[in-house]
């Protein structure tokens, strides 16, 4: 019990400087934050990555019974469920945070930006490792969903509502559901993660072959005037054929 005890005060140092971590990381992400005494005394995402440090120093020491209550009462209090088995980096941000689920196995990299209804899930029912590993500055946006063991690379950007089911390079924007990795040649997002300017990749594919077809039926047009091939339009429509309940359809 002593040596519990040292090492919970051995912790302090390291816990009141991954405080100030916090609440510096969510006066740079959210313009809203006017002061850092406001930040501490009123965001839940800051409070509810404090008591999941709790949380979790109570995992790893093996008192998984008391965990779990405090992993219960911080989804009590903030509306945000993170398991005590969850792995958070420094300066991590819920940003407004209610309806957050991360799973037992899921890991947040450092500097990872979450919004609200974001689910880090599993996809077994095995005590295996079964949740996505988030790199470092991922932004996850409103209500995504992130399934199963898969990799987040660093600096990736989730779009609001997607879901995600397969590993995201470093680096790329993925939006859909499922979530579709948005073409290289798009101009990057910024930073912050425009919510209201996430392109749709298949309404862009229905355009590029839309645009496509209307090249090809021009090119087709020119080259029949050329070669002095233009139909009537009984050729262009095709053969008049009787409707089926028609007198003159005999069946033959």
């Amino acid at each position: 019990m002593f040596g519990a005890a040292r090492r919970w005060l051995a912790r302090v140092p390291r816990a009141w400087e991954s405080a100030k971590d916090d609440v510096d990381a969510v006066l740079k992400n959210d313009p809203a934050a006017r002061s850092p005494l406001e930040v501490a005394l009123v965001y839940p995402g800051v409070h509810a990555v404090w008591m999941h440090r709790v949380a979790h120093a109570l995992w790893t020491d093996g008192f998984g019974l008391s965990a779990r209550v405090v992993g219960h009462a911080n989804r009590f209090l903030t509306g945000i469920e993170i398991h005590p088995g969850a792995t958070l980096g420094r300066r991590v941000v819920i940003d407004h945070g209610m309806g957050v689920v991360i799973g037992e196995t899921a890991r947040v990299g450092d500097g990872c930006l979450l919004y609200k209804g974001v689910v880090l899930g599993g996809t077994k029912l095995q005590r295996t490792q079964r949740h996505p590993q988030l790199g470092a500055g991922v932004v996850v946006g409103s209500n995504a969903c992130i399934l199963g063991n898969i990799v987040v690379g660093d600096g990736a950007r989730i779009g609001s509502g997607s879901v995600v089911v397969r590993s995201v390079p470093a680096g790329a924007t993925v939006v859909g559901v499922p979530a579709r990795i948005i073409t290289p040649a798009r101009t990057p997002l910024e930073q912050s993660l425009d919510h209201a300017n996430l392109p749709d990749p298949v309404t862009e594919m229905i355009r590029s072959l839309a645009s496509e077809d209307a090249r090809l039926r021009q090119r087709v047009a020119r080259l029949e005037e050329a070669l002095d091939l233009g139909r009537d339009a009984q050729d262009e429509s095709g053969p008049d054929l009787a409707p089926l309940d028609s007198p003159d359809f005999d069946g033959g």
